[in-house]
């Protein structure tokens, strides 16, 4: 059977159980957990650019520690977010111990080390529940909430109107349009990614500038992607929209004190 193809690891269904998965999520800790949850037999993600931590990567080691073959490409060869391209363009960079055991190694296509992850063993491992990946600010009376989620895919209705630092890369889902956020946030913040083939890391800020939210993303070497919390305290913004520089974003400027200053708007 061919390996299973996703745009984001957060939409694979139940049908990935004992299936090689190629989703063009990045190759942190919390895309490895989703993958595990889903019972995978081994996965390819993207190294996005690998980042402040070597956080890109990092569900590499959690997945050899669940026994789960696992690997990345380099986020300059293939649009991260886009499935087929990181299967028709994406060039392996990194691979954990039980995919090297099964010839999976640097420079090689994509689809190659999908076809090597087939004789992957399939485990019975359950990964522990993930921490609290979503978590909301609540400042002074009259400011807008501050809403930290991990990944994208758990934005809420009741986010509407909220300030949205997220621990997900800057690209538009393959496919989508205007953002790829189904709520209509006051602000968002996103990981560039390392940017990447055809800048993708960065593709979400003009559809959500479309739609009058300010959004921007931070640098990958200066907060761990996947990890709100670090695009919060840590990032340094990398790319801003015209929203968000009508509000005095400037590149080079932190995440947190762009964040403050938006809380402190009238709600």
């Amino acid at each position: 059977m061919p390996p299973l193809i996703y745009d984001s690891i957060t939409k694979v269904d139940h049908d990935t159980a004992d299936q090689v998965v190629i989703a063009a999520s990045h190759g942190g800790v919390y895309a490895a957990y989703l993958a595990a949850k889903a019972r995978v037999r081994a996965v390819i993600l993207n190294d996005a650019g690998v980042g402040k931590d070597n956080a890109g990567i990092g569900g590499l080691d959690y997945c050899a520690r669940l026994g789960i073959a696992a690997a990345t490409v380099a986020h300059w060869s293939c649009r991260i977010g886009d499935g087929a391209d990181m299967a028709a363009r994406g060039v392996i960079s990194y691979a954990n111990e039980f995919a090297r055991q099964l010839g999976v190694e640097p420079d090689m296509w994509c689809m190659k080390a999908a076809t090597a992850l087939k004789q992957a063993e399939p485990t019975d491992a359950e990964p522990r529940p993930y921490q609290e990946a979503r978590q909301v600010l609540n400042g002074k009376p009259g400011q807008r909430p501050i809403v930290l989620i991990d990944s994208v895919s758990l934005l809420s209705p009741e986010d509407a109107g909220r300030i949205v630092v997220t621990g997900s890369h800057g690209q538009e889902l393959a496919g989508s349009k205007d953002g790829s956020m189904s709520t209509a946030v006051f602000a968002a913040l996103f990981n560039d990614a390392g940017i990447g083939a055809d800048q993708a890391g960065t593709s979400r800020l003009s559809g959500l500038n479309s739609r009058g939210i300010a959004a921007a993303t931070v640098a990958s070497a200066s907060a761990r992607i996947g990890e709100a919390q670090s695009t919060y305290e840590d990032g340094i913004l990398s790319f801003i929209n015209d929203r968000a520089r009508e509000f005095g974003a400037e590149v080079g400027q932190t995440a947190k004190s762009f964040v403050d200053k938006l809380a402190r708007l009238s709600n």
